[in-house]
């Protein structure tokens, strides 16, 4: 899984460790927690992503489940104010991030003949957050993505199924500030930020052999939010 070092995605590699997966984590920082095994990477670079499946591969005999959770905001700004080389750096993380490894897992999965894929958007990609609008974008490309390579392998046990979360209590939201956080608190009608463990349970379900009939789905997990 990528970006399982920290927050939501620390979370979601903890519940599948508890679930008894061997958690392999890729991400620009080490995870720490128990359980994890840990690599540095970078996945919006083609050859390290390569690197890493064969690294996997050559300790464990297949990938089952590949959960896409690398994520970066970006500064909480009007449009106007963003630079293009944030709007790359945005992009690149949130979706990018998510179709490279998409491609150089799903060979793997096609051989096993079964897998998972899990691949984290967010409410911002359904609804739009105002300054945060590239985000908003890259997190509708992941579900549009989502949408279209579920229906590609739908005929195999290959699984695409996407979360869309509201705001979630981890460091990527809280960085932005009191304030930010505050506002997006006021507009849940559970008065509250989610948990990451929310976030969590759903995607190990979206893991299991329990899911067989869903895919390309996205899935809301918004404290009631989505009111659409």
């Amino acid at each position: 899984m990528s970006g399982g070092a920290g927050g939501i995605g620390s979370a979601v590699g903890k519940r599948l460790t508890e679930s008894g997966a061997q958690v392999w984590v890729w991400d620009l920082d080490r995870a720490d927690w128990a359980g994890a095994r840990s690599i540095q990477i970078d996945v919006t670079n083609e050859d390290q992503v390569a690197a890493g499946v064969e690294q996997v591969l050559a300790q464990d005999a297949r990938i089952d489940i590949l959960v896409n959770s690398a994520g970066y905001l970006g500064p909480h700004v009007p449009f106007e104010q963003l630079s293009p080389t944030e709007w790359q750096r945005i992009i690149d993380v949130n979706l990018v991030g998510v179709l490279m490894p998409c491609q150089h897992v799903l060979p793997h999965m096609r051989r096993a003949r079964r897998g998972r894929i899990v691949n984290m958007g967010s409410l911002a990609g359904k609804q739009g957050l105002p300054n945060l609008p590239v985000y908003s974008a890259a997190s509708a490309g992941v579900i549009a993505f989502t949408k279209a390579f579920a229906q590609e392998l739908a005929a195999t046990d290959i699984r695409v199924n996407s979360v869309a979360p509201g705001p979630i209590e981890t460091a990527l939201i809280t960085q932005l500030g009191p304030e930010v956080v505050d506002m997006f608190v006021a507009g849940s009608p559970m008065g509250r930020l989610g948990d990451a463990r929310e976030v969590a349970e759903l995607v190990v379900w979206l893991c299991s052999a329990a899911c067989s009939f869903t895919t390309g789905a996205v899935f809301d997990l918004s404290g009631g939010r989505a009111a659409y």
